[in-house]
């Protein structure tokens, strides 16, 4: 469905009353265009004292060929020289016309509150310097793994810092802050690539945390999923036919799974993608020994699970039948962990496998009129966390999105006022696109992300509801 008023705020005359009016002004955000730089535009680099993670950043900007400035920081300077990068270096009193696309900082050498002016230091003197669909993107050490309380206090007050920032950006801006653990640092090209392009569009003032891993992947970054076989249930409609699209899109042979109710518009969608339609309901008892048949028989194994399926059946808990209840709940949690048990008793999930969930806000926030919705997505946000050190020993991540409002057939039937709310109640003063979900996973999917385990992060722009 489509914004009439995002439209007519990027139209002349839209922007001229918006301005006056003072009213939201969501611009047309930036996303991603087959064959386009991973960023277009400058990148300004810098790192606080002591820094350790400095050098990994500098391979990412070199490979993604990034055209990088940095204050006369000796420290940057010489590291990014190291690691083969050429660095301009940019006085902000001299050279007042220089505009950026990317703000990148190194916290990780911050080990006490008084270090935390550096993030001051680096950010002040830049942020009016910022151009349309900035990014900014902090690193820094996971407070969990600090090596004393003063350290660990630094390291979270970033988190508090990251998130204001997002809400000042504007321009359709987001902000971001990677936790890096100790020899992981080989493991954040994947996320830093996510967090600097297009495809990271409606994902702002998101914690990521990356763990060290030894699977490190040889890849073509236009195709990463080249050869993998990805299974991505309600797959016919909506966000579950974006997820499928983009997964073919990055190389990956698609099996889309839905409900024989939609095998006709499952089989429209794989047929476009060149992929394979698996028509059954995944709440009936014997569904996941059919997946894993099927998996194991026409595709000796799966390398990617995307549980998309889901349902809403909204009411105040007094008025709830318990069929609803039941529905919801099979659907879009208890199928999910008896596919997973399935899977892995069978040892169909490939090495450097993936397992990807749909979670919501609303299992982060709650709502009204969904408490079974809502427990539905806090649950998969528990099994995320919960079977994340598990399959990490298994070499298998898991991790989930969070979506807020995205332009959709079912959000196009909420009542006018209730939609308009949603669009609007977020940093970026609008919906998402079922294609910043499927980016999302995307990001999550690739063989480069073995150090991405157990996050939950929010598609949704920054909304004001929820953490």
């Amino acid at each position: 469905m489509s914004d009439r008023y995002t439209q007519f705020a990027n139209s002349p005359l839209g922007r001229m009353l918006i301005k006056n009016l003072g009213l939201p002004a969501p611009l047309n955000l930036d996303r991603f265009q087959a064959g386009e730089p991973v960023i277009n535009g400058a990148v300004l680099l810098g790192a606080a004292p002591g820094a350790v993670l400095t050098a990994g950043i500098a391979r990412t900007l070199k490979n993604i060929q990034a055209e990088v400035h940095s204050y006369a920081q000796d420290q940057v300077v010489k590291t990014a020289k190291e690691a083969g990068l050429g660095v301009k270096v940019w006085n902000p009193e001299v050279d007042t016309e220089q505009k950026f696309k990317a703000l990148v900082f190194d916290a990780s050498g911050i080990t006490r509150s008084d270090d935390l002016v550096q993030v001051y230091h680096f950010f002040h003197p830049v942020m009016r310097k910022l151009v349309e669909s900035s990014r900014i993107i902090i690193l820094g050490l996971p407070p969990e793994a600090c090596t004393t309380p003063r350290q660990a206090t630094a390291q979270r007050a970033l988190e508090g810092f990251t998130r204001s920032l997002g809400k000042e950006v504007k321009k359709g801006g987001a902000a971001q802050l990677v936790y890096v653990a100790q020899d992981a640092d080989k493991q954040a090209e994947s996320t830093l690539r996510f967090f600097l392009s297009p495809r990271s569009a409606y994902v702002s003032a998101q914690v990521v945390r990356i763990s060290a891993s030894n699977t490190e992947a040889a890849l073509d970054w236009n195709k990463p999923l080249a050869g993998k076989v990805a299974l991505v249930t309600g797959a016919s409609r909506g966000i579950g036919e974006a997820i499928a699209k983009t997964l073919a899109r990055d190389g990956a042979h698609v099996v889309g799974l839905d409900i024989p109710a939609l095998s006709d518009d499952l089989r429209v969608v794989t047929s476009m993608i060149g992929g394979s339609a698996l028509a059954l309901d995944i709440t009936a008892g014997d569904a996941p020994a059919k997946i894993a048949d099927y998996l194991k028989s026409n595709h000796g194994g799966v390398d990617i699970i995307v549980h998309n399926a889901g349902v809403t059946r909204d009411k105040t808990l007094a008025n709830m039948t318990q069929q609803q209840w039941d529905m919801v709940m099979n659907i879009n949690l208890c199928s999910e962990e008896r596919i997973n048990d399935e899977l892995l008793a069978q040892n169909v999930i490939r090495e450097n496998g993936r397992v990807i969930c749909v979670s919501s806000i609303s299992g982060i926030a709650g709502n009204m009129g969904q408490s079974n919705y809502g427990m539905s997505k806090a649950g998969v946000i528990g099994m995320v966390q919960s079977m994340a050190p598990l399959l990490y020993a298994k070499n298998i991540t898991i991790n989930a999105v969070a979506p807020g409002f995205i332009e959709t057939a079912m959000t196009a039937a909420i009542p006018f006022a209730i939609r308009e709310a949603g669009r609007r109640m977020n940093s970026m003063s609008q919906g998402g696109l079922p294609i910043d979900v499927a980016e999302t996973i995307a990001w999550y999917a690739s063989p480069a992300s073995a150090g991405v385990n157990g996050n939950i992060v929010r598609v949704c722009g920054q909304s004001l509801i929820g953490a």
